[in-house]
């Protein structure tokens, strides 16, 4: 029998929604892990050591080696154990899938952001010839529209990702890596 101190350390919030695809593989995985549910507002003092960047989730491998990344994460658990075949999709690869996934989080998570929260990023509009209100509703509409090629990326590949009567996924008839790791 493992004890806790044998076991992975998952630093996690769980509100996080990349914590959350965190634990969804490594809960598909069946790994063992010990998880650390943390308050973003008194982040522990082990967890910064670990990472200082201090974002969940975080991590740390018996032999002190971390891993900060949600994907990261993911591919550890699925490459310990892989049931559901996550990694292995009916149709394409899983370069395909970390493609779609890396356009996902560098092509279409800053439009949303923009689009979703335009007074976040008001020195992005606050220049503009419009005054006020009108400037931040252009920019919001500006990353809408920027943002839809992604999603109509995303309705392609759930168009052919299935059979008649069958439910879609990203990659064929049963889900996949991309699937979960594109729901935050």
């Amino acid at each position: 029998m493992l004890s806790a101190m044998s076991l992975p350390l998952l630093y996690t919030f769980r509100r996080c929604p990349y914590a959350m695809r965190a634990r969804w593989a490594i809960q598909a995985a069946g790994v063992a892990v010990a998880q650390h549910e943390v308050s973003l507002r008194a982040k522990p003092p082990a967890m910064l050591a670990a990472s200082p960047k201090g974002t969940v989730p975080v991590l740390v491998l018996p032999g002190g080696q971390v891993v900060d990344q949600s994907l990261d994460v993911m591919l550890w658990a699925l490459q310990q154990r892989d049931p559901e075949r996550w990694l292995a999709p009916e149709r394409g690869t899983l370069a395909d899938m970390l493609a779609l996934i890396a356009a996902c989080e560098s092509d279409f998570k800053p439009h949303l952001d923009r689009f979703k929260y335009p007074s976040r990023y008001a020195a992005e509009w606050a220049s503009e010839p419009e005054a006020g209100a009108v400037a931040e509703q252009a920019f919001s509409d500006a990353h809408f529209q920027a943002a839809q090629p992604f999603l109509t990326l995303l309705a392609d590949h759930l168009a052919a990702g299935a059979g008649a009567g069958e439910t879609a996924y990203l990659f064929g008839p049963r889900p996949s890596l991309a699937d979960f790791a594109t729901v935050p």
